[in-house]
């Protein structure tokens, strides 16, 4: 059984106007997404900005309501839960945010903002007990845990980005969505926190939803890789096999825009035509055909299902071969 499951699942923003604020139109930022992620596993999720990657890691952990579609964690059906349900089964799945500024509390003392979670779901016996369950946390997050009465204001981008990290363990999650963790870190600090997320999977098994634009860092860190565009996702295989062998025209596009370390390997850069279409008014058929440099007749008019050209390897492409 896959830790999580998700079906179908659409989040479709209303756009109001006028004087009464009546709906005119809906930006489908999520449309008819469908992923599993087993435990212990990482899939990873890439894409341009602004096609749905954050807005659909906050819907599966219920950050944002999803207008259809199905979640199931362990099997169970968590869509339809609220209030108490919904914040006994969170526990076990948390979020660590892109913005590692602005995710902490500034008027709160670290050792306030990693035991806050502690106290909500009662897992701490007594307030030494908690203390020295917070110590341990920043311990195991590599910050040193005599700081704990200090401010984020008082650590840099990747500590405080550590911080996020130990206050989503603190509940001991088994899937952690990880939204763009090192995309406002300087190249060095997102080795590190990469490296601590890796060994933090290696002795909790967490699985993680890895979210970013850069490639090469989800190839790293991800088994899976899923490729989205405009809500949809166009493409899903093994993180390796994406990179060896693409084959929707977005990921080839993607992939060349990654930097190559050897200069003597030379990589041939696909510029695409044109901007991202508004996901309030998609194109019809593949979104993907105004850019696409593969266009066909049928592009313009059908949708592409996502079909299996190779085991594991799916793609949404009508001339993908």
């Amino acid at each position: 059984m896959n830790l999580l499951e998700v079906k179908n699942l659409k989040v479709h923003f209303p756009v109001k106007h006028g004087l009464f604020s009546r709906v005119r139109a809906y930006v489908k930022a999520v449309d008819d997404v469908s992923l599993t992620v087993a435990a212990g596993e990482t899939v990873g999720l890439v894409g341009e900005s602004g096609c749905g990657k954050t807005t659909l890691g906050r819907a599966i952990i219920r950050l944002i309501e999803p207008t259809a579609g199905q979640i199931y964690f362990h099997g169970e059906a968590i869509t339809s839960l609220s209030g108490g349900e919904l914040r006994r089964r969170r526990r076990k799945f948390q979020m660590i945010f892109q913005d590692p500024y602005g995710s902490l509390n500034p008027r709160m003392t670290v050792e306030q903002i990693v035991g806050e979670a502690i106290d909500i779901h009662h897992l701490a016996e007594s307030s030494s007990a908690r203390r020295k369950r917070i110590m341990e946390l920043l311990e195991a997050v590599g910050l040193n845990s005599t700081h704990i009465q200090r401010y984020p204001h008082e650590f840099s981008g990747g500590q405080r980005q550590r911080i996020g990290i130990a206050r989503a363990l603190a509940v001991e999650p088994k899937l952690i969505v990880c939204d763009e963790p090192v995309s406002a870190l300087d190249v060095s600090v997102q080795a590190q926190i990469i490296n601590l997320l890796q060994d933090l999977q290696q002795r909790h098994g967490i699985a993680y939803l890895f979210i970013a634009h850069d490639l090469a860092v989800v190839e790293h860190i991800s088994r899976r890789v899923m490729v989205m565009y405009l809500g949809k996702i166009v493409e899903i295989a093994e993180a390796k096999e994406l990179v060896r062998n693409p084959k929707h025209p977005y990921t080839v596009a993607l992939l060349s825009a990654v930097p190559v370390v050897d200069p003597a390997s030379k990589r041939q850069r696909l510029v695409l035509a044109g901007d991202v279409p508004s996901p309030i008014n998609p194109p019809p058929g593949c979104t993907f055909h105004p850019r696409c440099p593969l266009v066909q007749d049928i592009c313009r008019v059908e949708m592409p299902p996502l079909r299996e050209l190779s085991p594991g390897h799916w793609v949404a492409c009508h001339v993908a071969k």
